[in-house]
């Protein structure tokens, strides 16, 4: 048990958590802290809606991933060097938020949160790379939970202890404090070790893009993988996409009571549904888990629905919340896990990050749909939409049953014949 503990104090382990939180803290300030900002100053929901696709370059992430494969800064090497320059971007980025104001500069402040996504997703292509290339083997397990812990502990800073700073002192001290708490990454990323192992980059864009997407396209049935990518946490993203909203503005709750209550449970339930859902793959395997948890994350969508005739309930909206968070935590344990296990360890930096960029396409893509199905339909239609959204994501986990589980026990027999994990058995 002592041994086990140990790792805890690891640097590896440590830099990893703190770099989790440097990843996650600009997620929210260009998703739904923004659309709070854009509520809270009274814009029309299709506006708001729209908003969402600042988010879009977390999307095509994989497209210039390669570069940062590909060349190396003067500074700090191959994978921190990337990572300060995208922190000390980013901390100018969120600070340049405090200028405009969203009745007066929409376009301006949704621009500079493109730039913000943007940045942020290429900090997040250097961090798992950087992740990737230091921890040992019997560390990455551990490292991956450290990694998910920074980041939600980031996202519940940034999208609920934001709103309750902007609703005491306003949105300009909001910002402010999370361009100081993005500095503090910047501390990590000097503290962090340099891998021991020295890799030499890549001769040429043909040996970091082409290679690693071919190998991924061979591979049986690798379109249908693609597309289970994109599908499975559609719904669960649809409803996501405007919940804030409809609690703000149907529900008619104050920016105080989302983001203590709704953000605590919400964080609280994902960590619980992610310890949980982990836990359960190994009982259940890949296929039931994955079935079971996707059922269950678009069935939880409806626990908002009761709000609509009960009101504005403190209580009902927090265990809407929870278990909506608990159940979408549980299928994104199994999702990740099978991201992780689809990548070949050769190049894993890449398809990692476009698998990562797929499945992000319908949290992005599916903003401005929300927008207008709960302005046109009312929001009854949009929560039964996030139930009939998550239908193909099961149709396909059928059609991929036998495929999937192939394909994970090949990729770790592969990393077990090259010693990079411990061999089972």
């Amino acid at each position: 048990m002592s041994r086990v503990l140990a790792v805890f104090a690891e640097r590896r382990i440590i830099i990893t958590l703190l770099l989790g939180f440097a990843s996650g803290l600009p997620l929210a300030l260009s998703g739904g802290t923004l659309q709070a900002w854009f509520t809270d100053c009274g814009l029309s929901l299709k506006d708001i809606g729209f908003a969402g696709l600042a988010a879009l370059p977390y999307t095509f992430k994989f497209v210039w991933a390669p570069l940062m494969d590909r060349w190396v800064p003067p500074f700090l090497g191959r994978r921190r060097g990337w990572i300060l320059i995208c922190q000390l971007l980013l901390c100018v980025l969120i600070a340049s938020m405090i200028l405009f104001t969203p009745n007066v500069h929409p376009k301006v402040l949704f621009f500079i949160a493109c730039f913000i996504a943007f940045t942020s997703a290429s900090q997040d292509i250097a961090i798992d790379a950087y992740r990737t290339d230091i921890l040992h083997p019997q560390e990455r397990a551990l490292g991956a939970a450290m990694a998910v812990n920074g980041y939600r502990v980031a996202m519940l800073t940034s999208g609920g202890f934001a709103l309750i700073i902007a609703d005491y002192y306003g949105w300009r001290v909001c910002f402010l404090v999370m361009t100081i708490l993005m500095a503090m990454g910047i501390i990590a990323t000097f503290l962090g070790p340099e891998p021991e192992e020295v890799v030499i980059p890549p001769r040429n864009l043909r040996d970091c893009t082409v290679l690693p997407f071919l190998d991924f396209l061979r591979r049986p049935r690798a379109i249908w993988i693609l597309l289970f990518i994109v599908f499975y946490k559609l719904g669960d993203a649809f409803a996501g996409a405007m919940s804030q909203v409809f609690l703000l503005r149907e529900i008619h709750m104050s920016l105080t009571e989302v983001g203590s209550m709704a953000k605590m449970l919400g964080f609280w339930g994902t960590i619980l549904g992610t310890t949980a859902g982990g836990l359960l793959v190994i009982k259940m395997g890949w296929f039931r888990a994955l079935l079971v948890f996707g059922v269950l994350q678009a069935v939880s969508n409806l626990a908002y629905m009761p709000l609509m005739w009960i009101g504005p309930d403190y209580w009902v909206a927090g265990v809407a919340v929870f278990v909506e968070n608990f159940c979408g935590g549980m299928g994104a344990a199994a999702f990740v896990g099978l991201i992780m296990g689809l990548c070949n360890i050769r190049f894993s930096a890449f398809q990692y990050a476009l698998l990562s960029s797929l499945s992000a396409v319908g949290r992005v893509f599916i903003g401005p749909l929300a927008g207008i199905i709960a302005n046109d339909y009312g929001w009854i239609a949009y929560f039964m939409a996030s139930l009939v959204l998550s239908v193909p994501g099961l149709l396909l986990l059928f059609l991929l049953k036998q495929r999937i589980e192939t394909m994970t026990k090949a990729v770790t027999k592969e990393r077990e014949s090259q010693g990079l994990v411990p061999a089972t058995g």
